[in-house]
C-alpha cells in the first residue's frame, strides 16, 4: 500500500474530490493548514496562530494500493493546478502495515 500527501490550494480542493469520488475513490482526510516556503502566496495574511507562515494550504491524505497511485497523482496534478508558482507538491510513501481498528485485522495489499 502506499500513502499519498498533497499540499495543495484551498480553492482546488472541491474540484479534486469530486474527480475522486467518479473515479471511486471516496476515502481521504483533508485538512486545512498554513505553510511557509520559497513562494509567497499574494493573498497570504499574518497567521492568527503562528508569526511565521505565509500561504494558507490545504493537506489530502489517503492510502491507497499501489496500483492506484497514478491515477491518483493524475488526478491531483490536473484539478489541483493554475499554472502559478505555489500549486502544491505531492508525496508518495511506502506503508508497511496498515491495521484496521475495529478488529484489530491488518488491510491486506
Amino acid at each position: 500500500m502506499k500513502e499519498i500527501k498533497a499540499f495543495i490550494r484551498p480553492n482546488k480542493v472541491n474540484e479534486i474530490i469530486q474527480q475522486f469520488k467518479e473515479k471511486g475513490f471516496e476515502n481521504a482526510t483533508i485538512s486545512l493548514a498554513e505553510g511557509i516556503g520559497k513562494f509567497q502566496d499574494e493573498y497570504a495574511s499574518v497567521s492568527q496562530k503562528f508569526s511565521v507562515t505565509d500561504s494558507p494550504i490545504a493537506k489530502i491524505e489517503m492510502v491507497v494500493f499501489k496500483e492506484d497511485v497514478d491515477t491518483i497523482v493524475s488526478i491531483i496534478s490536473e484539478w489541483g493546478k493554475t499554472l502559478h508558482p505555489g500549486d502544491g507538491i505531492i508525496y508518495v510513501s511506502d506503508v508497511e502495515k496498515a491495521f484496521r481498528v475495529k478488529t484489530g485485522l491488518t488491510v491486506e495489499d
